[in-house]
């Protein structure tokens, strides 16, 4: 039989789930087995696991599981050299020369496990079957706007937290926007086509916020960009990849510009190819903005795991999203899986 065993999340300020109890019954009615861990941060309750069904372990029991059990969680494991013997379903961050992605790699060469990441879970065309991209965006542009309000009141960024849903984070940050007493910024979003792009936009569009809209057409010449220091604000929606231009290079630090905040959305700073190579590490909860030029004044935002700050709304909205996918677990071979292992097979070649 089947087994999916949906682990706890270790990491600070994570407490998205990428499957719902109401996913949870259709998986075991289809035949799967689902066990869930319990969890004092998920943002969906344990009971309403246990009533639809599924097995409950402890907290971070899953390198215990069962062998043949297939690990599903969303963000990194707890960082250690040990051995990776199961199957796990996750994000792992490995595939676009980040640096840090190839000590995952190797723990999964040394237990013979394999890495189906979520990013490239993909059908038949390409495209991504399941994101956090639009509450990504959404909660990427409500703290870019939160550090330019900060800069107003001459600060940087204060500590920024989860919300119980998106009505609480817009009124919030509309106060705080009017409080400054001044114009709102213009912004500029590039990427706007896709999920990312589109819900930066529409978050910037609650605030009042004139946005300009880019997407491959405007970016296609290579750069450079000169239009992207005339905003107050830029928000980079485009995940990094070979051939990704460059959008703010490191000589815009002490340009003339009336470019303030960057909220790097996608937020790869140790890519190889990241698009916004004016900083080098992500941002955090507590420190949201990484001040990288004081004149002209630039911060930048590049919090990675936004979502998360709208847990209950992106939770729910990824697992329908990917719960087709999860229904089709009992055959790894095919489909979204097959060329998901296939992907990583790949990257183990020179591992």
């Amino acid at each position: 039989m089947t087994h999916l065993w949906v682990r706890a999340e270790q990491r600070l300020n994570e407490d998205r789930v990428g499957l719902t109890p109401d996913g949870a019954a259709k998986l075991i009615a289809a035949g799967i087995k689902v066990t869930v861990e319990e969890s004092n941060s998920r943002a969906i309750g344990i009971d309403g696991y246990r009533d639809a069904g599924c097995e409950i372990a402890i907290e971070n029991s899953w390198p215990e599981a069962p062998t043949e059990a297939i690990i599903f969680g969303l963000k990194e494991l707890p960082e250690d050299a040990t051995p990776l013997p199961h199957k796990h379903i996750m994000f792992g961050h490995a595939f676009k020369g980040q640096h840090s992605g190839r000590a995952l790699l190797e723990r999964f060469k040394a237990g013979d496990g394999t890495l189906y990441d979520l990013e490239y879970l993909v059908d038949d065309s390409g495209r991504r079957v399941a994101a956090f991209g639009y509450w990504a965006g959404y909660a990427g542009a409500a703290v870019t706007l939160k550090t330019w309000a900060a800069q107003q009141r001459g600060e940087e960024c204060g500590p920024v937290g989860a919300y119980p849903g998106k009505d609480a984070l817009l009124a919030e940050l509309g106060a705080e926007l009017d409080a400054t007493g001044v114009a709102r910024p213009k912004a500029i979003v590039i990427g706007a086509l896709g999920r990312v792009g589109s819900g930066a936009a529409d978050l910037c569009e609650a605030m009042d916020i004139a946005v300009t809209k880019w997407d491959m057409a405007e970016t296609a010449s290579g750069g450079p960009f000169p239009e992207i220091l005339d905003h107050d604000l830029f928000l980079n929606c485009i995940f990094a990849r070979p051939g990704t231009p460059v959008f703010v290079p490191r000589d815009a630090l002490n340009a003339d510009r009336k470019l303030t905040a960057i909220g790097d959305v996608a937020c790869d700073p140790d890519s190889d190819y990241n698009p916004v190579p004016v900083y080098d590490r992500a941002t955090t909860w507590d420190a949201p903005a990484l001040r990288v030029a004081s004149n002209p004044m630039l911060d930048v935002m590049a919090i990675d795991n936004l979502p998360s700050m709208l847990p209950a709304e992106s939770s729910e909205d990824y697992a329908d999203q990917l719960l087709p996918s999860l229904m089709t677990l009992t055959d790894l071979d095919k489909g979204v899986w097959g060329r998901a292992r296939d992907t990583f097979k790949t990257h183990m070649q020179d591992i």
